[in-house]
């Protein structure tokens, strides 16, 4: 699984559109934040969109690869959790879905 942010809905539709259309994740979802960091010394507040990403090993370089390429930060948040487990129907159905 795989985590990320976007500005606003707009970009993360578009990111979510892309992985998906590319098979890099079988699904993809989407949540409304607000996130206090950071950046270059400063204090910031911001509106974003986490995306939860729900893909396979095997796809994740094409993945990070991927947002980089089209996310619009400078430094996109990539964050790779592991999935030690889950319904193995579930499991196959990801794995199937992004050509594993």
């Amino acid at each position: 699984m795989v985590i990320t942010t976007a500005p606003d809905r707009e970009e993360a539709e578009s990111l979510a559109e892309g992985i998906i259309v590319n098979r890099l994740a079988a699904c993809v979802q989407m949540s409304d934040i607000r996130s206090f960091f950071l950046w270059e010394g400063a204090l910031q507040r911001e509106e974003e969109v986490v995306l939860t990403i729900k893909t396979t090993e095997k796809r994740y370089a094409e993945l990070e690869a991927y947002i980089r390429e089209y996310h619009p930060y400078d430094v996109p948040e990539v964050i790779k959790l592991p999935v030690t487990g889950g319904l193995p129907g579930y499991l196959g159905w990801l794995d199937s879905t992004t050509g594993g």
